[in-house]
């Protein structure tokens, strides 16, 4: 799959050829769902609690005498029943973290980028530099490249001048080679990949 390369000026910088294993296969709904579940479980804190009958401080005495009021039988006032009790099945901190084997991350990058590749929504850019670091001057290059949503990929190394420029601009995100991932990947339009981002995702799954 040959795609052209820009700059962020907007011109030509030639052609990169894009490895059909990586972008070329027939994105499946079921492996991305099961990643980009598997990484919003892990990204929840877990740390919601509500206080359980246990929890609650008030007397364990019994509230009135079992027999002969005409009233239901009833003993701690801390049951969930009464205000001010405790909550019955509450919700309790806990990790909500579970296992998604490596083969099916590593399918489910490919198949995001499969995914952006088949609705012709990825941008090779040559460089991620700026001359003047300013966020003006990366919203107008960004904007002449039709990019108002947009998940910019650099190499290993971001410039520093690009990163900070681009970190005021809204629906904009820019991450190193290395943060890449199925989830970002999906929630943006665009995937604007830079040469080196390139080349590293074919290193990796050479």
């Amino acid at each position: 799959m040959d795609l052209k390369i820009t700059t962020l000026a907007g011109k030509d910088a030639g052609k990169v050829t894009l490895s059909e294993a990586i972008f070329g296969l027939d994105p499946r709904e079921d492996i991305l769902q099961r990643v980009v579940r598997w990484q919003l479980a892990k990204k929840q804190q877990g740390t919601h609690q509500a206080k359980g009958r246990a929890d609650i401080a008030r007397t364990g005495a019994k509230m009135y005498k079992q027999k002969g009021t005409g009233r239901a039988r009833h003993s701690s006032a801390r049951a969930p029943q009464f205000r001010g009790g405790g909550k019955a099945h509450g919700p309790v901190a806990r990790s909500h973290e579970h296992d998604l084997p490596k083969k099916v991350r590593q399918l489910g990058l490919k198949h995001a980028l499969s995914a952006k590749a088949k609705s012709s929504s990825i941008i090779v850019i040559d460089e991620l530099k700026l001359a003047d670091a300013k966020t003006k001057a990366l919203v107008a290059s960004l904007t002449s490249l039709g990019l108002t949503n947009a998940l910019v990929i650099g190499g290993a190394e971001l410039d520093q001048g690009f990163k900070r420029a681009a970190a005021n601009i809204p629906n904009i995100d820019v991450l190193p080679i290395q943060g890449i991932n199925v989830y970002d990947i999906l929630r943006r339009g665009t995937l604007v990949l830079s040469k080196a981002a390139v080349e590293a995702l074919e290193e990796r799954f050479k």
